[in-house]
Parts: C-alpha cells; sequence; structure tokens
C-alpha cells in the first residue's frame, strides 16, 4: 500500500511517503501560517516517491484554522483525484506516536495552545495508539490531576506541565512539541489496517475561527 501522509495542524508543515508500511520519504517546513504554500510543493514530492497512492492520511487537530484547512482539503483533493481512501489521525496521536515506548507505558497527555489564553487537552490510555475521547478546551487552571503517571506533549505541554507538578502529579515533559507526518503515519498504518478505531479528515479546531459576520 503507498501512504501519503500531510500535517498542517501547528507551527510547521510536514509531509511523508510510506510503501507497504516503510517510510520511503520525508519533508519538513518550519514555520507558521506558511502551510498553503508549503504544503502542496511536499506533497509533489511524496507522491514522486510513491509512484502511485493507495491512501491519503492528515492530521486533522487540535490546531490552527488555516493549517488544519490546507492540509485536509489538500488530502481530501488527492485522495478523491486518486480514488484512494482518506483517514484522519489527531494532533495528540501524531505527538505520542513520536514517543520511545517506555514513555508510552504512561498515559499520553497533548497540551495545545489555542493563542487565546487557553488549551485544548487531549488523552491516551497507557499504551494506546489512539483518542478514545473528544479533545477538552480549557483554562490552564482548569487542568484535571491525572489518576496516575502521565507525560505531556504538544505546543503547550510546559505550561501544564508546570501546573501538574505544582499539584504533585507524577507527570514527565518530552521535547515533543510538534507533530510531524512520519509519525502520524504510524498511527494512519494502524487505522487502515482496522487495528484502531477509524476517524475521518473532520477538523478538531484548537477554539472556533474568529470570524465576524457582516452587518
Amino acid at each position: 500500500m503507498k501512504l501519503l501522509v500531510l500535517d498542517g495542524a501547528l507551527a510547521r508543515s510536514s509531509a511523508a511517503a510510506f510503501a507497504d508500511g516503510v517510510l520511503v520519504a520525508a519533508a519538513v517546513v518550519e514555520g507558521a501560517r506558511g502551510q498553503p504554500t508549503a504544503l502542496p510543493p511536499l506533497a509533489a514530492r511524496m507522491l514522486a516517491a510513491l509512484g502511485g497512492l493507495d491512501a491519503v492520511a492528515v492530521v486533522v487537530g487540535p490546531g490552527g484554522f488555516t493549517g488544519l484547512r490546507a492540509a485536509i482539503a489538500l488530502a481530501e483533493g488527492l485522495a478523491l483525484g486518486a480514488g484512494a481512501r482518506l483517514v484522519g489521525v489527531t494532533t495528540g496521536e501524531a505527538l505520542a506516536a513520536a514517543l520511545p515506548a517506555a514513555l508510552r507505558a504512561r498515559a499520553v497527555w497533548s497540551a495545545v495552545d489555542t493563542k487565546r489564553g487557553r488549551l485544548v487537552l487531549e488523552r491516551l490510555a497507557p499504551g494506546a495508539w489512539h483518542v478514545a475521547e473528544p479533545p477538552l478546551p480549557m483554562a490552564e487552571r482548569d487542568l484535571p490531576r491525572p489518576d496516575g503517571p502521565v507525560v505531556l506533549v504538544g505546543d503547550a505541554a510546559p505550561l501544564a506541565a508546570a501546573r501538574l507538578l505544582a499539584r504533585g502529579a507524577d507527570a514527565v515533559l518530552t521535547d515533543a512539541r510538534l507533530p510531524l507526518a512520519a509519525c502520524a503515519g504510524l498511527v494512519a498504518l494502524r487505522r487502515l489496517a482496522g487495528a484502531i478505531p477509524p476517524r475521518d479528515a473532520a477538523p478538531l479546531y484548537a477554539e472556533p475561527p474568529a470570524v465576524r459576520l457582516p452587518a
């Protein structure tokens, strides 16, 4: 199976190509708000490496409005044009997939900064490859205390870890802050194989987009 993976959820753009479960190419462009221009050439490079397309995966958030829409729209168009399957991977799932097995033995909490003084929390059970519950937007002060050991990922992980440690929680801060398509692909492969529950490409915005209707 030839799989293309795209991510533009947070402050980078990335793409990856898998052939029969093996990573054959990957590329990253750093920077926020550049996804609409960065992702198409990244996708073209991955397609050239694959020479065909059976499935497309995309990180669906939580994340920023512009980056998510750019990545999802591109993924939808490529999947439709190739008659390929389309699956979604959450930001928390992609970040958790980047961790070593020893850390994944703990619960993984993904905290994403909404840029509006709040965060969005995703929680994965120890050893899990998928998020079982919807993401929870909240103020940092309302972060719940975990029931057991936890590791923190995401761009708001330092803030969340400081809050949990101050409450005496067994929390470990990791350096997994921004998702990568290559890691999201590890989740997508399991999703495509039916090993974890399905997810479509509907976006999970960190917060509703700030839109003012015309008078």
